[in-house]
């Protein structure tokens, strides 16, 4: 079962004894926060900008082992750094009516930011270091402009945490809120704002529906027992339909066999294509965008109906994209292109198999283990918990792109034969029309179609040849490449009297999609 939490409880404050210059850690900081607000790094060299960074921070830890530092009430208004903060406070107030509370909270968590390097090192060319990567470095830049706040704020001594803001106790507020934070509505009903719900928080996820909700009337969350539990029994919760990158990177564990599991994979139709103009327009009937970022998942299909039409639109040929365009069965066929059961062609399909089986193994090759490596490795029993965490994740990502791989092949096989025996097409019927997810993949990812009604016309059929026309004489092409959203993160570039609304919308972004089901 995914645990969100280590047997550690927490104690109050740190302990240590030290003192450090709060000079010497205001030019530590001052130099951590400008090289994490340098320009993003080339390809290749991310690990070596996170080591540099990393590198600072435990410069920064090994000093302050001392007195806590205070912080600035501008970080009341801070969204998930506020609630951090507030906890923070909490925790160094002996007498808080949350002590408690706060004792029950893990001391450390198993999220990458508590990762040692070389347990980091284990996910390299997998698809989440990058996520991992920007998590640290947002975690850390906001560090360093915090604590350069804290220490020029004329009301910085007004706080409860007056001796010292360390690293470490940074680090836990804001894992402590990014592993168990949810959404709840204000008093007056009129917004959201974010929480920590003791008790509920401490629920460990299995699979099952969401069944937490908030009850405005009587101003509580409320959660339906997912099954009968016997008394003294663990009472498990279900935190959403996340893959095991997410869980690992907001909440620091893995689940195993996870349904819901998936890889990303970023594809485009490249605007060198020939038949560019003409592609983006029937995906713009149908809602997708010409460059976007889909998933491969761990159940069979692999691919949702979203992903399906991309690649047939992809894949088509002129012809077939006029079609799609130009006649009175132009719409039937836009909104059958979701649908697995009527193809565009049986070369189409093969087509589009083709690529897809050719693409996952291509991404399966940019890995530097391979599946049996990765389960040999893990039989040895003196990894570490986050090691081992890691390795699964790596051997996870593997293993969905594999699946992709077979069942590409399979399909591919199997309308190649229906090509040379030259099969008939199934015949669309208005009757028997499915939804365009019904068939494959996740029902959760519908195809939204534009209202043709308004674009049909003189002026629509003039811009459909106009597309036509603009198809130059240049081979297919497709900008493809691993996930490039980061957590949170913005332009380095921005200056850093800017640093402060970059900080909040790095915080939101590093704890994204953390939440355990409460407004899920």
């Amino acid at each position: 079962m995914g645990k969100k939490s280590r047997v550690k409880t927490q104690k109050s404050g740190t302990g240590a004894t030290a003192t450090v210059s709060p000079k010497e850690i205001l030019n530590l900081t001052s130099e951590l926060l400008q090289k994490c607000s340098s320009p993003a790094p080339g390809p290749g060299k991310e690990w070596e900008e996170y080591v540099q960074i990393r590198t600072l921070v435990e410069k920064i830890r090994k000093k302050q082992k001392g007195p806590l530092y205070s912080q600035d009430r501008i970080l009341q208004a801070m969204g998930n750094i506020a609630l951090a903060f507030h906890l923070l406070c909490e925790r160094a107030s002996p007498n808080s009516f949350w002590q408690p509370y706060i004792q029950t909270l893990p001391s450390e968590y198993d999220t990458p930011l508590y990762f040692e390097e070389d347990e980091v090192r284990y996910l390299q060319s997998t698809q989440a270091i990058h996520d991992v990567f920007s998590q640290y470095k947002n975690t850390a830049r906001q560090y360093a402009y915090f604590y350069k706040v804290i220490q020029t704020h004329p009301h910085a001594n007004k706080l409860p945490l007056k001796d010292s803001f360390t690293y470490e106790d940074y680090r836990w507020a804001v894992s402590s809120v990014m592993t168990r934070q949810n959404q709840i509505p204000t008093e007056d009903g009129s917004r959201v704002t974010l929480a920590l719900i003791p008790l509920w928080d401490m629920c460990n996820h299995t699979n099952g529906l969401i069944t937490t909700g908030y009850n405005l009337e009587d101003d509580r969350c409320e959660c339906v027992a997912l099954q009968d539990f016997r008394a003294g029994e663990q009472i498990y919760i279900f935190y959403g339909t996340r893959s095991n990158a997410e869980f690992v990177i907001h909440s620091g564990f893995f689940f195993d066999n996870n349904s819901h599991d998936r890889v990303k994979i970023k594809l485009g139709v490249s605007k060198s294509d020939r038949l560019y103009a003409m592609k983006a327009e029937v995906l713009a009937r149908a809602g997708i965008p010409t460059s976007s970022v889909f998933a491969l998942h761990f159940t069979e299909p692999p691919i949702s109906a979203q992903l399906l039409a991309f690649l047939r639109v992809f894949c088509m040929t002129e012809e077939e994209l006029k079609e799609h365009l130009l006649g009175d069965s132009a719409i039937d066929r836009i909104f059958t292109l979701g649908n697995s059961e009527f193809p565009v062609s049986w070369d189409n399909e093969v087509k589009l198999w083709t690529f897809l089986e050719d693409r996952a193994s291509l991404l399966l090759k940019t890995y530097k283990t391979t599946i049996e490596e990765d389960k040999s490795v893990l039989k040895n029993h003196d990894l570490s918990v986050r090691a081992k965490m890691a390795i699964k994740l790596r051997l996870g990502e593997k293993e969905i792109l594999e699946k992709a791989v077979k069942s590409a092949a399979v399909n591919r096989e199997y309308y190649r034969q229906q090509m040379e025996e030259k099969a008939p097409l199934p015949k669309y019927e208005e009757s028997n029309l499915g939804l365009l997810e019904s068939s494959v993949g996740d029902s959760r990812l519908p195809l939204v179609l534009r209202n043709l009604e308004e674009e049909a016309g003189v002026q629509d059929a003039l811009n459909i040849r106009e597309a036509i026309s603009k198809a130059k004489a240049t081979e297919n092409g497709l900008v493809n490449g691993e996930n490039s959203i980061p957590n949170g993160t913005r332009s380095e570039n921005e200056s850093l009297n800017q640093e402060s609304k970059r900080a909040v919308e790095d915080a939101k972004g590093s704890s994204s999609d953390s939440t355990a089901g409460v407004k899920e």
